[in-house]
C-alpha cells in the first residue's frame, strides 16, 4: 500500500468524479586569492512570519516532460510552492503557533541553459530534530519545516581527513538513484570534509549565554532542558575559558560577569538559579548579550554569542535583520552566533534560523538531553572552533556530458553564480571537523563519457583573512553502476534525502512513497550495526509511515 499523501485537490476532484457517475580523481589543488576583501555581510529583507497551518495549494504546472527516446534533453522546471503546506486532518494535540518559511523546490535545470550551480554551506540541523520531536509527539512535521540538506547533514558521511596542508577535502561520488521509476538519472553527492581539531587543541573560549527566560519558556522542555543543555557544556570547558550570562524577558540584564570557567561552581549556580518571567524582549537580549561579549573579548579566542529561545519576540524589533542589524559592528569583529532552539507550540523557526544565517554562526534545535550531549559533549570543538567563515561550492557541470541537475535542498541557501567569487557576499560558516553534503540528480547522455563536473569550494581563513579555493572533478567513471553497489554512506544520504521529500512533499517525490524509503533503510540498518542514528532513523521513518496512513 502506498503511504503518498493525497493532496486536497485531488480530494476535490475525486469527489467531484464520485458525484458525477454515482459513485577517482584529481587530487584537490588549493591555492591562495589574493583579492581578499573585509567581509560584510549583506543585510536582507526581513521576512514576514506566516501562519504554521495554511490550505494546501497543488502546483499548477504539469510535470516535467521526460527526455525525448533519443536522449536529448528537454526544458523542465519545478513549481514553486509558495504557500505553507500542512496535513489537512489536524489533530487537537498537534502543537500550534508554529513558524516556518516555505522556500520552495529548486527545479530541475537544463546545462545548455545554466551549467553552473552555486550555493552557501550549511551545517545547520535544526530541521531534522525538529521532525524527530514532531514524531515522537504522534505527528507529522509541518512540510514548510523540512529543509532537506540539514536532514542529510545530520547524519556522519565518513569522508576522510584532508592532507595535512589542506583545510578541506572535496570528496564526489554517485550512483543511480533508486527512487526514479520513468527514466534513470544518477545522484551525486559533493562532499567537503573539514579538518579535525583535538579537544585539547582547540583555541580558549569566551561565550556569552544570552538566555530567553520569558514566560513562554517557563516548561521544562524549554527552560529546564537549557539548564541541563548548559550544565553539559560548562562541565567540559577547561582553564582559558570564560562564562558571561545575559538573561531577558521584557528586559535585558546581566546575571554573570564574565567569569573563569574554572569557577564552574559560581557559573552553575547563576544558570541553576534563572527563573521565567514577563514578555520576550529578543532584540534587548541580543544588544546587551553582544556587548557583554565585547567587554569579554579576547583576541586570541573563540568569542561567540549563544542565544538559547524558543524564538518568539513581541517586544521591540520581532524581526531578524531588523534585530542582527543593531549588533551588525560586533558581528564584524568576529563576535559569531550561534542559537539553539527549545520548545514545541509557539515556537519560531524561522526566527532561529535567520538569527544564525545572518550572525555568521549555525542553528541547531535540541529535542532532549541526547542531542544536548551531541552538541555539547560528542561535538562540542566543533560546536565552539569555526574553521571556515563564508563557504560557498560552485559546481560546473559539462554540457557534453550532463542533460540537466537540480540540487536537492539549500533553497534559502542560493548565491548568484557571478557572485562565487565576490569576497563582501554572505554565505556559510563550518566548524572544526564539521562535513557538509549535497545532492544532485542529475541526467546524463547517453552513452556519454568524461568529466561530468568540476566542484569550486571557496572560504575565508578566520584566523589569516586568506581566502581560498580549491576544486576537483568528478567523472562517469566515478559512478557506481548500481546504486546498492556504492558506499552505504553515499547510499544513506539519498535514502534520507527522500525522506525528507516525502515529508516535504516535494513535487520531485511524488511517484514515492514511505514504503520504498522504509526498505532501503531497513536494509542499510543491517550494515551500519549498531548506530544510533541510523537506528532511530528507521524508528522515525516507520512512524511516519504510520502516521501518513492515519
Amino acid at each position: 500500500m502506498s503511504t503518498k499523501r493525497i493532496s486536497f485537490s485531488t480530494l476535490l476532484i475525486a469527489a467531484f468524479l464520485l458525484g458525477a457517475c454515482g459513485g577517482a580523481a584529481p587530487t584537490a589543488e588549493e591555492r591562495p586569492v589574493t583579492d581578499s576583501q573585509e567581509y560584510a555581510a549583506p543585510m536582507e529583507e526581513p521576512v514576514a512570519e506566516e501562519p504554521a497551518y495554511e490550505e494546501y495549494a497543488a502546483p499548477e504546472e504539469e510535470a516535467p516532460v521526460a527526455e525525448n527516446y533519443s536522449g536529448e534533453s528537454v526544458s523542465s522546471s519545478a513549481p514553486s510552492n509558495s504557500n505553507s503546506s500542512q496535513p489537512q486532518n489536524k489533530r487537537e494535540d498537534e502543537p500550534t503557533d508554529m513558524f516556518f518559511d516555505d522556500y520552495g523546490t529548486n527545479p530541475i535545470i537544463d546545462t545548455e541553459d545554466d551549467h553552473l550551480s552555486t550555493f552557501a554551506l550549511d551545517v545547520d540541523t535544526g530541521s531534522y530534530t525538529i521532525m524527530r520531536n514532531y514524531l515522537n509527539d504522534g505527528n507529522l512535521p509541518p512540510e514548510d519545516s523540512v529543509r532537506v540538506e540539514e536532514y542529510i547533514n545530520y547524519f556522519e558521511q565518513d569522508y576522510p581527513q584532508p592532507s595535512a596542508r589542506q583545510a578541506f577535502s572535496i570528496n564526489l561520488d554517485g550512483a543511480p538513484s533508486p527512487f526514479t521509476q520513468s527514466e534513470r538519472y544518477e545522484m551525486m553527492r559533493v562532499g567537503i570534509q573539514g579538518y579535525e581539531v583535538d579537544d585539547f587543541d582547540r583555541k580558549d573560549v569566551s561565550l556569552t549565554f544570552v538566555i530567553d527566560v520569558s514566560g513562554s519558556m517557563d516548561m521544562d522542555n524549554r527552560l529546564g532542558l537549557v539548564k541541563r543543555s548548559l550544565e553539559m557544556l560548562v562541565e567540559q570547558l577547561r582553564r582559558g575559558d570564560q562564562v558571561s550570562i545575559v538573561v531577558y524577558g521584557s528586559n535585558a540584564r546581566v546575571v554573570l560577569d564574565p567569569t573563569p570557567a574554572t569557577d564552574k561552581g559560581e557559573i552553575l549556580s547563576a544558570i541553576y538559579e534563572l527563573r521565567s518571567e514577563g514578555s520576550t524582549n529578543a532584540e534587548a537580549g541580543l544588544k546587551l548579550g553582544y556587548k557583554t561579549a565585547m567587554r569579554a573579548y579576547e583576541a586570541d579566542s573563540i568569542n561567540r554569542v549563544i542565544l538559547l529561545s524558543d524564538g518568539v519576540a513581541n517586544v521591540g524589533k520581532v524581526e531578524a535583520n531588523a534585530i542582527l542589524a543593531e549588533v551588525q559592528g560586533y558581528v564584524d569583529e568576529g563576535i559569531t552566533l550561534a542559537t539553539f532552539g527549545f520548545g514545541m507550540d509557539n515556537y519560531n523557526d524561522t526566527l532561529m534560523e535567520q538569527f544564525a544565517d545572518n550572525g555568521d554562526g549555525f542553528y541547531a534545535y535540541i529535542d532532549d538531553t541526547g542531542e544536548a550531549k551531541r552538541l555539547f559533549v560528542d561535538d562540542l570543538t566543533s560546536t565552539l572552533q569555526t574553521i571556515a567563515m563564508d563557504a560557498k561550492v560552485q559546481v560546473d557541470f559539462n554540457p557534453e556530458v550532463v542533460s540537466r541537475y537540480r540540487l536537492v535542498g539549500y533553497e534559502n541557501r542560493d548565491i548568484a553564480d557571478d557572485d562565487f567569487r565576490d569576497n563582501s557576499v554572505d554565505a556559510g560558516e563550518i566548524g572544526a571537523g564539521h562535513s557538509v553534503t549535497a545532492l544532485y540528480e542529475v541526467k546524463l547522455y547517453r552513452e556519454a563519457y568524461g568529466r561530468v563536473a568540476t566542484v569550486h569550494m571557496r572560504w575565508e581563513d578566520p584566523d589569516t583573512r586568506q581566502v581560498v579555493e580549491i576544486e576537483k572533478d568528478i567523472y562517469t567513471e566515478d559512478f557506481a553502476y548500481d546504486f546498492r553497489e556504492a558506499d552505504p554512506y553515499f547510499q544513506r544520504a539519498v535514502v534520507v534525502a527522500e525522506y525528507a521529500e516525502i515529508l516535504g512533499d516535494s513535487y520531485w517525490a511524488e511517484d514515492s512513497d514511505l514504503d520504498d524509503v522504509y526498505d532501503e533503510a531497513r536494509r542499510l540498518e543491517d550494515y551500519f550495526g549498531r548506530d544510533d542514528t541510523m537506528e532511530e532513523f528507521v524508528k522515525l521513518v516507520k512512524k511516519a509511515r504510520r502516521e501518513m496512513r492515519w
